[in-house]
């Protein structure tokens, strides 16, 4: 038996978001059925966490345990060859028997992408959320510093999360300016609950667009009431970046 660790690259906009299910098509139902037919084995594909519908990711980890004696690097090759263009394996590696995708990881990193322009894009619709009304980054910034540290996220989790446990540490945030029309919103943190980037990014929005001041920010946060936070971004614009293990 081996244990087989996979860095995925996917775009999410044709999935049902990464965990399988029954009448929809995702990206570990895809990954399973694909690596089946190469081991011939029903293989369980588990991944460092789940990703909404439409969600991308460039670096998702996931293993699998399999009995193939394939090589490391022919598995990817001939594993890319049957995948569908929009899921890539990016790296195939051994790994030991005890790796777990989801339970070893301690940090991950989200990107989210804004298209801020009065006028929308046709070729990066996909992968941006188009909001025309100018907003100002500077402020955005300064209410995300409010959110860096270990606090209790409850006000930017999403209805019907089961965690138990709403405290996480945000070790970074940022908001910046890319080009003319591109606003970036970067954060890793041990731990992102459902929908928390996205209702994050939807209230620093607000405060972009004056509708809030960056100190509301701290306000929502310590509410700890998700009905006091921003609307949840589009799913289009959010990217798992980077998964991390150990130190």
């Amino acid at each position: 038996m081996r244990n087989l660790k996979l860095i995925i690259e996917y775009d999410g906009t044709n999935y049902h978001g990464w965990q399988r299910q029954d009448r929809h098509t995702t990206i570990q139902g895809i990954l399973e059925e694909k690596i089946g037919i190469l081991t011939r084995e029903t293989v369980t594909v588990i991944g460092s966490g789940r990703t909404d519908s439409g969600v991308h990711a460039l670096c998702q980890v996931a293993h699998v345990k399999t009995n193939t004696e394939a090589d490391c690097g022919m598995f990817r090759y001939a594993l890319n060859a049957i995948l569908p263009q929009d899921i890539v394996i990016k790296d195939v590696a051994d790994a030991p028997l005890s790796f777990h995708a989801r339970f070893d990881v301690t940090s991950k990193e989200y990107r989210y992408q804004i298209w801020n322009d009065p006028v929308p894009t046709a070729l990066c619709r996909r992968y941006f959320w188009h909001i025309a009304k100018p907003l100002d980054v500077e402020r955005m910034a300064a209410g995300a510093g409010f959110l860096i540290g270990t606090h209790d996220f409850r006000s930017f989790c999403g209805a019907g999360s089961k965690v138990k446990d709403y405290v996480r540490t945000v070790r970074h945030i940022t908001v910046a300016k890319e080009g003319r029309e591109k606003i970036i919103i970067s954060m890793a943190s041990d731990g992102f609950m459902r929908h928390m980037v996205r209702n994050i990014v939807g209230t620093l929005v607000d405060v972009g667009k004056g509708k809030r001041i960056p100190q509301d920010v701290e306000v929502i946060r310590e509410a700890q009431e998700r009905k006091e936070a921003g609307m949840t971004a589009p799913a289009q614009g959010l990217f798992l970046v980077n998964v991390c293990y150990g130190e």
